[in-house]
């Protein structure tokens, strides 16, 4: 097995656009200089999810996940860091060079690594047993053939067959040196009661099922036999890399078409997606027959808010699937629903129609739920009042679940004329609706938090922080320290290291990482939390051997710059001055200018210099910590910002380091009270004098720090 080696991540990280990278999986629309759309990582109507180019990161303001190109494609598709190193290389086309991986590298290896290996396998396996072998192009081939799907469409889905044999696709992968465990686990084979594994797809037209990134996760495959005890379709089972009820067939060939038009068609097989694919109409995907889920319909609606659901004539199956409707109004989006023809499915009416006869007549057949779901209903309800009312009620409900209040007046309202009832009544009914809705929401919001809480485990070790105040001697009981209480202002000097760590402040005629390690190190200070120490560490690493280089290359790039630039202001100021007075006070100005610029870039490009480096580390700890320290946790409004000028953290960085750098050797002090304090429950009498000294020492230190914080002062008695 080889790793990426240094130059070629180098590359990757500064090719990957975070709005490029972002835009392949949700819908990003430009607000200010940045981006924003609906966060990938949770459920959420209005957008929280904020993309900006400039830092090259992204943030969601609700749930805090987000950061750089490579930790957004880790976290979205839970990729290792060297993963998403290959998943962007392949994006922006850059050869990946590598080395042998060392033993230790080797056992970094996941087993989720191992289950899309042996996915992408099988992958090519079917592909070549559709295309290579004779009974792949006399069965598999020949049935897609039948079914109208040209060589092109083959090619685009990746389709496969798995031939009639018990063990075809488990020898070939174990001559490959695959483990049978992760065959296994694919679910690509199973294992029967006796212990015999076996091919689950075998004799099967093979529909593989992708990511949104390009990832196969899963298949389907279709028996070609007429027998009726046979299952006519196979899915893989669920495992750590598929989740059903987060997948929808064809959404990564459609979802640039998605965003495109802005707008998806929803349908039903495989089938119907490829044929509506080949006629030329490729915004279309599937639930691949599965009810329609909540991850399903969040997944849509990163790419649009407008979704056409398209039924077949069978009236079982439409009623059947009408709560699939509701989950999308739930989640506000635009639902119009279409009708086919009897005798028709999307893929009979895409094979017997051209692209053009499609979507002229998706545009002049599609509606409303709410005509829709009353033509179908109230037809079989026919006069009987108690049936109608039923039905009623139902179409009410639906109006109930979505969540823009102005949509649901409107759509009242055309239920009011439709139905020929008295708006009144139908509000009273809505607002039951509603009510009911907010229960049901409050209750399933209160088991994930209960949940949430029973899964949370302490995960901070706990460690002795050194500083010069007096210890206990070796005979003394050991006392761990509460790490938790330091944690908070380790973070807060963590977040100024990762920001701002070498950035000059010029008050202090020192980087901000050297006014940090100079106030820890004078009073013998160290980090007690792990991955706030290692950022720490890490930084002083960068300072000495990375930085120097970097700061003189970009320095003598900025000077070119601002030489050019007077050069070329000065030409100006020379053909266009009215006198030498005028020229002389412009060309003052010029400089000025100019200077200011390059000091402007110079502190910009100190600033991000080890953000950048953090965001990107194939550290896991560290970058996430980083990620969540680097993204602002709050933004000011339009309004609040636009008459006025608002002190950033920035201006206020030599007040805010210092009062950092207090507020830990604060926390040190009641930690190490609290330490004293219990070791006095635990010595015998004569020993408890020597402790009451230090912790009087303590609290006098403490009064000292409390009256510089502005805090209270609360005297030992």
């Amino acid at each position: 097995m080889k790793k990426i080696d240094r130059e070629t991540v180098q590359r990757i990280l500064d090719a990957a656009d975070i709005v490029d990278v972002v835009s392949d999986f949700v819908s990003l629309k430009k607000r200010g200089v940045n981006y924003v759309g609906l966060c990938p990582f949770h459920n959420e109507r209005t957008p929280s999810f904020s993309v900006s180019r400039a830092k090259g990161i992204c943030k969601c303001f609700s749930c805090g996940k987000g950061g750089s190109p490579v930790n957004f494609v880790m976290e979205h598709e839970q990729m290792t860091y060297y993963e998403a190193l290959r998943y962007l290389a392949k994006k922006y086309n850059i050869e990946i060079r590598e080395h042998e991986m060392t033993d230790a590298e080797r056992e970094e290896a996941t087993e989720r690594e191992s289950m899309l290996a042996v996915n992408d396998f099988a992958l090519k396996h079917f592909e070549h047993n559709l295309t290579d072998t004779p009974d792949g192009r006399d069965i598999g081939l020949a049935y897609f053939r039948e079914r109208g799907i040209n060589d092109q469409m083959v090619q685009k889905f990746r389709l496969g067959y798995a031939l009639d044999r018990n063990d075809d696709l488990l020898k070939a992968a174990q001559q490959k040196g695959f483990s049978e465990k992760f065959l296994i686990q694919t679910g690509l084979c199973s294992r029967s009661e006796k212990g015999q594994v076996y091919d689950r797809f075998r004799g099967r037209v093979i529909y593989p099922v992708f990511s949104i990134s390009g990832r196969v996760v899963a298949f389907g495959g279709r028996t070609l036999r007429s027998d009726k005890s046979m299952a006519k379709y196979v899915n893989s089972p669920e495992s750590l890399i598929y989740s059903k009820s987060h997948e929808l067939y064809g959404l990564f060939q459609a979802k640039s078409a998605i965003m495109k038009r802005d707008k998806c068609i929803l349908v039903e097989g495989y089938m119907d997606v490829i044929s509506m694919h080949q006629v030329g109409v490729d915004n279309v995907v599937a639930s691949s027959g599965t009810s329609l889920t909540d991850g399903q319909v969040r997944l849509l609606h990163r790419f649009t808010q407008n979704v056409t659901v398209i039924y077949d004539s069978d009236a079982a199956g439409i009623k059947a699937s009408l709560r699939g409707i509701d989950m999308l109004l739930a989640e506000g989006l635009n639902i119009k629903v279409l009708l086919l023809p009897d005798g028709d499915d999307p893929d009979s009416f895409a094979q017997s129609h051209s692209a053009t006869e499609v979507e002229e007549y998706i545009a002049n057949n599609e509606t409303d739920f709410i005509r829709f779901k009353t033509r179908i209903l109230l037809k079989d309800a026919g006069d009987d009042p108690i049936a109608r009312s039923r039905v009623i009620t139902d179409i009410v409900n639906s109006i109930a679940v979505i969540p823009n209040p102005v949509t649901r007046g409107v759509y009242l309202q055309e239920c009011s004329r439709m139905l020929d009832i008295d708006e009144k009544t139908l509000s009273l009914q809505l607002a039951k609706g509603i009510a009911d809705a907010a229960e049901r929401e409050q209750k399933a919001a209160q088991q994930r938090q209960a949940r949430d809480q029973r899964a949370q485990e302490p995960t901070q070790p706990t460690t002795t922080t050194e500083t010069n105040v007096s210890q206990p001697s070796p005979s003394q009981p050991a006392v761990v320290r509460p790490a938790n209480k330091l944690r908070k202002p380790e973070l807060v000097l963590a977040k100024y290291i990762v920001k701002y760590g070498l950035l000059q402040l010029d008050d202090v005629g020192c980087s901000v990482l050297e006014f940090i390690r100079n106030e820890l190190e004078n009073d013998g200070i160290t980090f007690t939390d792990p991955i706030c120490r290692r950022i720490y560490d890490d930084a002083l690493q960068i300072q000495a051997e990375q930085w120097p280089a970097d700061l003189a290359e970009k320095t003598q790039a900025l000077e070119q710059e601002r030489a050019a630039a007077i050069a070329e202001g000065q030409e100006l100021i020379r053909s266009n001055g009215r006198d030498l007075a005028d020229m002389q006070a412009k060309e003052k100005d010029l400089l000025e200018l100019c200077d200011a610029k390059m000091a402007k870039a110079s502190r910009e490009f100190a600033c991000m210099y080890l953000e950048d480096i953090f965001l990107s580390t194939p550290d896991d700890d560290e970058r996430r910590l980083s990620t969540a320290l680097a993204a602002e946790r709050y933004q000011l409004s339009k309004g609040h910002t636009k008459y006025s000028y608002v002190e950033t953290e920035e201006d206020r960085l030599p007040e805010l380091l210092f009062r950092g750098v207090m507020e830990l050797k604060h926390a040190i002090l009641d930690s190490q009270i609290s330490d004293l304090n219990t070791q006095m429950r635990q010595v015998a009498p004569e020993a408890q004098q020597d402790l009451m000294r230090q912790i009087f020492e303590l609290y006098q230190l403490k009064a000292q720090f409390s009256k510089i914080l502005g805090e209270r002062i609360v005297n030992p008695r």
